[in-house]
């Protein structure tokens, strides 16, 4: 078994590219703490390669991931192939799940929500670098707990911890 000390991002690759790009810079920033261990550095998916060979791209880095990142847009419930197939990987591995609102809604965006992610579990913040990094250090835990009693629904952050945050 693989030493899982990456984390997996899913996004649309279409539209929300930028706000992936970005948390790139904020994780090659030194001068930052926002860390990002990126399971997609693993090994490169082109474009004109066939569905099943990106699949088995996407499986190798998915081994090596302890955390699963979803960039939610605009048009990501929408999407057929590879984020709903990423969505239904990250359940069935039990990967903790944070769902990162790209127009900074700090609750749960029903709206936008996937269908497939509304009876698992999962944390929603929005796109702030310091939003992600807390979850990051801290839904992992609280995952484990809402698991171990068979917790599954959408949560997300009350305000006070924006607060305490500065956002």
């Amino acid at each position: 078994m693989a030493y899982r000390n990456k984390v997996y991002v899913a996004f649309d690759g279409d539209e929300d590219m930028n706000y992936y790009r970005m948390i790139q810079a904020w994780a090659a920033n030194t001068h930052d703490d926002f860390k990002l261990n990126n399971a997609h550095d693993l090994n490169k998916s082109y474009d004109d390669s066939e569905e099943e060979s990106i699949k088995k791209q996407l499986r190798v880095r998915f081994a090596n991931s302890k955390l699963f990142i979803l960039l939610l847009g605009e048009h990501t419930k929408n999407l057929r192939k590879f984020v709903r197939w990423e969505i239904e990987v990250a359940i069935k591995l039990e990967l903790p799940i944070i769902v990162v609102n790209i127009d900074k809604n700090k609750r749960v965006d029903s709206e936008r929500f996937p269908t497939k992610l509304k009876t698992d579990l999962s944390i929603s913040v929005p796109y702030y670098e310091k939003a992600i990094k807390y979850a990051m250090d801290n839904w992992p835990d609280s995952d484990a707990h809402h698991r171990k009693n068979n917790e599954k629904k959408m949560y997300y952050y009350p305000d006070s911890v924006y607060d305490n945050l500065g956002l």
